[in-house]
């Protein structure tokens, strides 16, 4: 081939490629555009006030397309499906209880996106902020309002086969003190301290003590459920393929998604409750594959979010293994109830 013709090949090559570039940006552009209007046949949402306080509300990040879409909306708890009122606050993770939330937001940049927790009071003020080390991926606050905890994933060890780890933070949401990693803690494991530079933790829930709360520790490729200890700084392992764990309101059982053999590496998960007392497990009757952690409604139900069109949709089911799932929620993530 002359060298003529190697630069008409090149130049050609270019093109297509600028062309293919032009193209994706315009699209991604267009698709942003239809985010920002209104869903059509979704549900109603309008701004107004939301608040952290009483009972009888759910409140939840809004994925609907449209102007409030990220933003935290409430609805009545007995009506999931009906109309929606936005609070004008942006979250990608969310939870709350006794009047504080935790919020997970995402700061866009010129260039990349960086992320920061912030703890809210009742009425969606900001009390304290934090930086964030990377992707959130679980939020969870204390029944007593007390201790709010976030898990990021970061670059680092692999984490459900990506080259990722994690990193769970907790803060008093009361002093704003920060313990920004539990591998700071001590651990415990089948009877002996343990040490290991391969340590991960995610997906905190705690006690109303104040003082006990529960995570996943992942280390050696093995996951484990673990029991910390806010005073000694302590966390013990209590057993194994236990993932993003959550503790029921009366605090004697636990709910979480655990792996399962023969399903698909990228749909591992099923969820389970186990009883604390007999550490007996149930399976429950959601047959898909869950990548959430799950909250409790109340003593019976679990609430979870799934795959939708429009990013993800609300679930319920029975903790005690009996009935079938149901669709709560259409374009909705991370639901609380506070209290």
């Amino acid at each position: 081939m002359s060298v003529r013709n190697r630069i008409l090949v090149l130049v050609s090559a270019v093109a297509v490629l600028a062309a293919i570039g032009v193209a994706s940006v315009l699209h991604a552009s267009a698709r942003a555009e239809r985010r920002d209007q209104v869903q059509a046949g979704g549900p109603r949402v309008t701004s107004g006030t939301v608040t952290l306080t009483g009972s009888g509300r759910m409140v939840f990040r809004n994925m609907a397309w449209g102007p409030h879409r990220d933003e935290l909306t409430s609805v009545p708890a007995d009506d999931p499906g009906g109309a929606r009122t936005a609070s004008g606050v942006k979250c990608l993770r969310f939870d709350a209880a006794s009047g504080v939330g935790v919020c997970l937001q995402a700061v866009h940049g010129p260039v990349s996106d960086t992320y920061r927790a912030v703890i809210l009071d009742a009425r969606l003020r900001t009390v304290h902020r934090y930086d964030v080390p990377g992707i959130p991926s679980r939020a969870r606050v204390s029944p007593t309002g007390h201790f709010a905890a976030w898990t990021a994933f970061v670059g680092g060890d692999s984490y459900a086969g990506t080259n990722f780890s994690t990193r769970a933070a907790i803060v008093d949401t009361r002093s704003g003190e920060l313990i920004p990693s539990l591998e700071d803690f001590r651990i415990v494991k089948d009877g002996r301290p343990y040490r290991a530079a391969d340590a991960n933790f995610w997906g905190v829930t705690f006690a109303a003590d104040d003082r006990t709360f529960y995570a996943t520790l992942a280390t050696g490729g093995s996951t484990y459920l673990v029991r910390g200890d806010l005073r000694t700084r302590t966390v013990t392992a209590l057993r194994t393929n236990v993932e993003c764990p959550s503790l029921s309101p009366d605090g004697t059982r636990i709910a979480y998604k655990k792996r399962v053999e023969g399903l698909p590496k990228d749909a591992p998960w099923h969820l389970y409750v186990l009883d604390l007392r007999t550490m007996k497990e149930t399976a429950l009757a959601e047959p898909r594959s869950v990548d959430d952690q799950v909250v409790w409604r109340d003593g019976r139900t679990l609430v979870y979010a799934l795959p939708g069109d429009y990013g993800a949709d609300l679930y319920t089911v029975p903790a005690d293994g009996s009935g079938a799932p149901r669709r709560i929620a259409s374009a909705a993530l991370s639901a609380a109830f506070p209290k």
